[in-house]
């Protein structure tokens, strides 16, 4: 009887090392996943001033390496996405361990996104390539430049270190964008209306001025899902509880 009871206890003990191992196994795809996230991220937060760099100096080369290095991001995405979509079907993740797999999957997405944006700014380069604008509007451009670049480097530090008061922050930072490309918009009719850029130039500033406030609202959202991840907070719950009141 004794022996059966070795037995058993040895039987036990080994399937509770699986366990444990298949654990460990599965944490480390979960920070694997999360440091490739930033690692992109990071990408992106290059990628803002170089292309305002691209825009700026007319530089065709450099916006067509731009874009041909998109795909690469696409990619590396759509793999991200994959190794969650996998982990969700086949670990049924609980609690905050499927909080991290949802956050991870919505933080690639805005992250993928923003890497486009960044592609669509080369894009306008190319099509006002040749036509001069006015000082005013290039230091207008290195501000939003500069002011979005900050946003993603902080909704990126706010993923990696999972620093809820850092991701919080983020809304109100986006403010200030919001009020430089409002400015642009406004500095945009005024360079036009005196003569300065002729009406396509104004309609590509334009669109590339949304492209930065785009930018903005994607290191927002990744904010929003770090939040989410730490506490289960998402914004949709301050319009439910406005509701019940």
């Amino acid at each position: 009887m004794s022996g059966q009871r070795l037995t058993s206890l040895d039987a036990s003990a080994e399937e509770g090392f699986e366990m444990t191992e298949a654990r460990k196994t599965f944490h480390k795809e979960l920070e694997d996943i999360r440091q490739e996230l930033v690692r992109i991220s990071a990408g992106v937060v290059e990628s803002i001033p170089k292309c305002t760099a691209i825009l700026l100096e007319q530089d065709l080369a450099g916006a067509e390496e731009m874009i041909m290095a998109d795909d690469e991001v696409d990619m590396r995405t759509i793999d991200l996405e994959e190794r969650c979509i996998q982990i969700l079907a086949l670990q049924a993740p609980v609690a905050g361990e499927l909080r991290q797999v949802i956050s991870a999957l919505k933080i690639c997405a805005e992250i993928e996104r923003s890497a486009d944006l960044t592609v669509n700014i080369c894009k306008a380069a190319r099509r006002i390539h040749g036509h001069e604008f006015d000082p005013k509007l290039r230091g207008l451009v290195l501000k939003m430049s500069e002011q979005a670049r900050h946003l993603f480097s902080e909704a990126t530090s706010a993923y990696l270190s999972m620093d809820e008061a850092r991701a919080a922050a983020i809304d109100d930072m986006d403010s200030f964008l919001d009020d430089l490309q409002r400015q642009f918009i406004q500095a945009i009719f005024e360079s036009h209306a005196a003569g300065r850029i002729d009406l396509q130039v104004a309609i590509q500033l334009a669109v590339v001025a949304r492209f930065y406030e785009r930018i903005g609202d994607h290191a927002v959202n990744i904010g929003e899902k770090v939040r989410f991840q730490v506490t289960g907070w998402l914004p949709e719950h301050s319009g439910a509880a406005r509701h019940r009141e």
